[in-house]
């Protein structure tokens, strides 16, 4: 007997500043948790995970059909997943996630592989990754979107950070385009900072390249708060003219265990759904941190803690009231997207962004070198830039998003970029004559 979910599942599509169901119509929100195992929660099922660093619950069908029931029984329709392994099948998980009404939202980066806010850099290697956790997962109905980037830009001192990752939403929706892929929209997830949350909240929504949907980590609600105490209010307030849909991409503030999960009433209450599509709590598994909601026992089975409950109980009572697509299609006046912001003593990220990398042109580079490195390992090579940049000119590498500044090849690989230098060092010793 087919469930309600599959008869009424389509893909999420995004309209204005709202999510919707492309099949029924009917409004989307976000009913969701960050699902992600890693090695910290002594989960003896995902310690056999074949991989090297990542844990891919999407692609392991041990985890994702032992958890389905408890996610099911969460009420969660959406699950966020931070790191995919592009090198698996995801079929059986994916189908029976959409079996039981749950859509997916990815992350394109993984550890070791994304944007660094201490030394910023939007290139071949980073942008094949990208595209390859899109092939990876294109084909799903119930892939709701790419995540280009977490908390990259996390306070005032790394704003230079975040025109990489505005390229980087660029180009992967330009890929997404050029390979006739489903729409899929491709946003960002920010933190809370204070200091730079509005001008950050500005730059993704600006100009010509756009996010198409903005997630916000947001722990201001601990405990038993109320929506206009804990913050909620200023925040809604703040996005209530955003021009795409804002969402919680994590919240569940644990300062208070075992967590009451009131925010969700508000969350999902009348006060909120104008502005807001839903949030992700923030996480399924106990790990040292304590954000979880169940604990994986000692022979790999799952408990679910009280927390478990107090979400379960909170998500079952929330029924946000949304609008249908086409009464939205006919009342709706486009929103104007917001003017990018000036720099400041707190917001120095330029708004002229990098360009797209180019394989061809830095594979012809690469190709005229006289000097170049063979095999070398990834960390080995802040060494080689720190000493042959003393001694040459890097400008043709570096990129700077404070000034705006990209070198021409800033866009190639680390190991290209390495062997270009080392070239020019090579040269300037004159063993470029020869």
């Amino acid at each position: 007997e087919p469930s309600v979910a599959t008869t009424e599942f389509g893909p999420v599509e995004v309209y204005g500043n709202k999510f919707f169901n492309s099949k029924t119509g009917d409004q989307f929100f976000l009913k969701g948790i960050a699902y992600q195992p890693s090695r910290a929660a002594n989960d003896v099922v995902a310690a056999l995970y074949d991989g090297l660093t990542i844990i891919d619950p999407m692609a392991d069908p041990r985890l994702c059909l032992r958890d389905l029931p408890y996610l099911s029984a969460l009420g969660v329709n959406t699950i966020r997943v931070y790191s995919i392994d592009t090198e698996k099948d995801h079929d059986v998980c994916f189908k029976a996630y959409q079996d039981a009404g749950i859509y997916v939202i990815a992350d394109l980066s993984e550890p070791g592989r994304s944007i660094n806010r201490e030394s910023p850099s939007w290139d071949l290697t980073l942008f094949a990754r990208y595209r390859d956790v899109v092939d990876s997962l294109q084909k799903y109905d119930n892939i709701l979107g790419f995540i280009a980037g977490n908390e990259v830009t996390n306070d005032k001192t790394n704003t230079g950070a975040s025109p990489f990752v505005k390229s980087s939403i660029r180009d992967i929706k330009e890929y997404i385009r050029t390979q006739n892929y489903r729409g899929i929209p491709v946003g960002y997830s920010t933190n809370d900072d204070a200091e730079t949350r509005d001008d950050i909240a500005r730059y993704f929504a600006c100009g010509d390249d756009t996010v198409d949907f903005y997630g916000i980590n947001m722990y201001e609600w601990c405990g038993f708060s109320s929506f206009h105490t804990s913050g909620y209010r200023e925040r809604t307030e703040e996005f209530k003219d955003y021009p795409v849909p804002v969402f919680f991409s994590e919240f569940g503030c644990n300062l208070q265990r075992p967590r009451p999960f009131t925010e969700v009433e508000a969350l999902f209450g009348s006060l909120m759904t104008q502005v807001w599509s839903g949030g992700l709590a923030y996480m399924y598994f106990e790990e040292p941190n304590e954000f979880g909601v169940v604990e994986v026992t000692a022979n790999g089975g799952i408990k679910p803690l009280p927390d478990f409950y107090n979400l379960q109980k909170a998500f079952s009572s929330a029924n946000p009231r949304g609008v249908n697509l086409s009464d939205y299609k006919a009342s709706y006046k486009l929103v104007p997207y917001p003017k990018c912001p000036g720099k400041s003593n707190v917001w120095k990220a330029s708004n002229e962004i990098p360009q797209s990398p180019n394989k061809v042109k830095c594979d012809c580079m690469e190709s005229t070198l006289k000097c170049r490195l063979a095999n070398i390992k990834e960390t080995n090579l802040p060494k080689v830039f720190d000493y042959a940049c003393d001694n040459v000119d890097c400008s043709d590498i570096r990129a700077d998003g404070v000034d705006g500044k990209y070198g021409v090849f800033s866009d190639c690989s680390s190991v290209q970029k390495a062997s270009f230098v080392l070239n020019e060092l090579f040269k300037k010793q004159g063993g470029g004559t020869s």
